[in-house]
């Protein structure tokens, strides 16, 4: 008895204009996700257990849905992070064959990293992923993904104080927020090693030095300076050049 042939693995990326194509998994490039929307919409209901909205991303300029407050977080690190190039949010529906049955899965994130890297991320609250099920409803994708190249994460939270970091740099992820001016003065003044407060006083030329603030906070976000995230952000943040 020759064997049956299992069906290959698909994917199928939605678009606003031509509805959805199905792409053999084997023949995905990240170039097919351009100008792609995410596969499922989102409703808001009253009473609903998640919180799910859209978040302004510096790294896509424009707007990446999440569907609770722990989404939001990796969306928050993806988009801090200088490495993602790309952002998508339910980028389409994965089908394949697993255990000997079917199955469809919508991955939380597809992110795109430099060097062509792609990155697939699920988000789910690391108490649940001890449940047999879902752990067996996220390997699976994942063993897909990996065998086709690309980079697999199930993603369950990050150490309260860096997120509580990002999340408070995040406000000055905005290019209209910060003159470019004032960010260009801010790093050509900082010295490498200096403490925060040190940097603001000197840069602030005699104002409080609040003012001068917001230009090393954005220059904290962009990367281009860097500090210990695992401590609380403070005027004693040390601050290190990466330009």
């Amino acid at each position: 008895m020759v064997p049956r042939t299992l069906p290959e693995p698909e994917v199928s990326v939605r678009y606003p204009r031509d509805g959805s194509r199905s792409i053999p998994l084997g023949r995905l490039l990240l170039a097919d996700f351009e100008g792609s929307v995410p596969w499922r919409v989102f409703r808001s209901r009253h009473g609903q257990a998640h919180l799910s909205g859209s978040y302004w991303a510096a790294t896509t300029g424009g707007h990446v849905v999440y569907e609770s407050r722990l989404e939001l977080a990796r969306l928050l690190l993806a988009d801090f992070d200088p490495e993602v190039t790309s952002v998508y949010a339910q980028p389409c529906l994965l089908a394949g064959v697993a255990g000997g049955r079917a199955r469809r899965h919508v991955p939380d994130f597809l992110l795109g990293l430099r060097g062509g890297t792609v990155r697939v991320v699920n988000v789910k609250p690391a108490g649940r992923l001890a449940d047999p099920k879902i752990a067996e409803a996220l390997a699976w994708p994942g063993e897909l993904f990996r065998a086709h190249g690309w980079d697999y994460q199930v993603w369950s939270g990050e150490d309260p104080v860096v997120l509580d970091n990002v999340r408070f740099l995040a406000g000055y992820r905005r290019p209209s927020v910060i003159s470019a001016e004032g960010v260009a003065r801010a790093w050509e003044s900082v010295r490498d090693g200096e403490q925060l407060a040190a940097a603001e006083y000197r840069l602030a030329g005699g104002n409080p030095p609040h003012t001068a603030r917001p230009a090393l906070l954005a220059l904290l976000w962009s990367g281009r300076l860097v500090t210990d995230l695992s401590r609380v952000l403070s005027g004693s943040s040390v601050l290190s050049r990466r330009g």
